[in-house]
């Protein structure tokens, strides 16, 4: 007897505070309406629950119907949130990328403009029949930046060789050079150093500051790329049923002022999100990376005073030419012999306005400053994004009750949340009270971006110590559909493809049938052998390149 009468008094409450009268359902039909569903068949007063089959079966104010339509609205919303907050750290990656882009686009098209007000004067013919190589160094170093499949050494020697043999016949208009000596001479140039020590070192600074530079520029927009594709990932079956729970079910019972408890909460969305928190570790080495890098572009490498004066390297080149002229012509024709006497004379004109050049550069080293100590304080703000994700979404979209609150929706009725809140990632969720994850079965999409993130950390790691990197397969088709405006194909380059995720998105949270056939943080078919395959190789590829 007394067993019986201490069960009436603790179901007592799932009637709310009148008791045995059917309380009005008039919030929730007010609630029904805002969502844009029709009113029709929503009950007046409360109804027996035994038809649920996501919310408890008390008393309720849903119908079937209800329940459905409730379970289809929380899953658009929860993964719209998902999407808000993956917007606002894609905004503020891709601000990152563009002023970091158009601060050395602007130092590099300042030097390229200040050698062509310059040059005419100084050197007339020397440059005015010679514009072209000029114009095509600074075409190939903004390939380079854009991720062209380019060897930047092979360019700069390329350049010096071509300006070599322009200048040494315009210098030598006396004689008749054949191109066969010019083989010769070119041959000899390494030996001479006609250009003094600025090949060689402007070779050595400028491919440190260039692969420093594109890597870095290229790291935010990968990061941006990732965001993108994994907050357009849709949820579970079970996901959705959990979320309905956590956000409307407490309406259906009558209790619309009830905010769901925190732990609660923090239970459903980590159960949700357990494959994007996944991403943590590989994201907060990709935020290190960009720091690491960042520290180099305006510390070691320079980039403000080696790319603003590009032009000035070259000027000093030139002057080293013209001042041992005589002398290197000598040494020329004693290793390659005396060319035939042209019927040309010098150019008197080329003569007087030989002389030292004196160029300056504009330093805008503040500038880089400032965006370097933006740039390292976003990336630091950023790097646990994905583990504080469920407590962001919980307090601010879901607006859960406060950690200590113990008259809050617990999933069930109003009152405390009693289990632990799990861990962060997909193997903590093996003992989640709220939602069944599949361990074993991860979310493929994420882990492609997982290997993308080690990829672009990979390269910043290389760049960091002054290696090149080949950036042809930077991103999985980030010039397509998956990377929206966040990067330009002619700031990219060409990339992999990867094929998208099979999972299509759920039509109907409710199953027809009772059970849980289908399981996990995504329902979707098994891939074949050969992408286990190609995947697995993959993966070993990538974790050989991080050692």
């Amino acid at each position: 007897p007394w067993g019986f009468w201490l069960l009436c008094v603790a179901s007592a409450p799932a009637r709310g505070d009148s008791g045995s009268k059917a309380r009005s359902c008039g919030e929730v039909r007010q609630l029904y309406g805002a969502k844009g569903f029709s009113l029709s068949g929503v009950p007046q007063a409360e109804i027996s629950g035994e038809h649920l089959r996501i919310c408890p079966q008390g008393y309720t104010c849903c119908t079937s119907e209800m329940e459905e339509n409730f379970a289809n609205k929380s899953q658009s919303e929860f993964e719209a949130m998902m999407k808000e907050a993956g917007r606002s750290v894609q905004a503020i990656l891709t601000a990152q990328h563009r002023s970091f882009d158009s601060y050395f686009q602007d130092l590099l098209n300042k030097s390229e403009k200040a050698l062509y007000d310059a040059f005419p004067s100084m050197y007339g013919e020397l440059y005015t029949q010679n514009v072209k190589v000029f114009k095509d160094l600074y075409s190939e170093l903004r390939r380079y930046y854009r991720s062209s499949n380019i060897n930047l050494e092979e360019a700069l020697n390329e350049f010096w060789t071509r300006l070599l043999e322009r200048l040494f016949k315009l210098l030598n208009p006396q004689y008749h050079i054949t191109d066969e000596y010019l083989d010769c001479m070119v041959k000899h140039a390494e030996q001479h150093k006609p250009f003094g020590e600025v090949p060689r070192d402007l070779k050595v600074k400028a491919t440190r500051a260039f692969i420093a530079a594109r890597s870095y520029a290229q790291g935010f927009l990968v990061g941006s790329d990732v965001v993108k594709k994994v907050s357009q990932v849709s949820l579970s079956q079970e996901c959705t049923r959990a979320i309905m729970k956590l956000m409307y079910c407490p309406h259906c019972r009558g209790m619309s002022s009830v905010k769901p408890c925190n732990n609660y909460c923090l239970n459903v969305v980590k159960g949700c999100l357990a494959n994007q928190a996944d991403l943590n570790t590989e994201w907060k080495y990709l935020m290190d990376s960009l720091i690491g890098v960042a520290d180099r572009i305006d510390g070691p490498y320079n980039v403000d005073a080696v790319i603003g004066t590009i032009h000035m390297r070259i000027a000093e080149a030139i002057s080293n030419l013209q001042e041992n002229k005589d002398a290197i012509t000598s040494k020329v024709f004693q290793g390659c012999g005396n060319p035939k006497i042209s019927t040309k004379g010098s150019s008197s004109e080329d003569k007087k306005r030989r002389g030292k050049v004196t160029l300056e550069a504009k330093s805008s080293a503040q500038a880089l400053e400032m965006l370097v100590l933006d740039a390292k304080g976003n990336l630091t703000a950023l790097k646990t994004y994905w583990i504080t994700l469920p407590s962001s979404l919980c307090s601010k979209k879901v607006m859960a009750s406060s950690g200590s609150d113990d008259k809050c929706w617990n999933g069930m009725t109003k009152g405390s949340y009693l289990p632990q809140v799990m861990g962060d990632g997909l193997a903590n969720q093996i003992n989640n009270p709220e939602v069944e994850v599949d361990i074993t079965k991860p979310d493929m999409t994420i882990r492609q971006q997982i290997m993308q993130l080690k990829i672009m950390t990979n390269r910043l790691g290389n760049a960091n110590i002054g290696n090149d990197v080949d950036f042809q397969d930077t991103s999985d088709d980030m010039s397509g559909s998956g990377s929206g405006d966040s990067c330009p194909d002619d700031v990219c380059g060409k990339r992999l493809s990867k094929s998208p995720s099979t999972r299509q998105p759920e039509t109907n949270a409710i199953p027809k049938q009772s059970g849980h056939g289908i399981s996990g943080a995504s329902s979707r078919s098994l891939p074949s052998a050969s992408l286990l395959l190609l995947l697995s190789v993959a993966v070993i590829a990538a974790q050989h390149l991080w050692r």
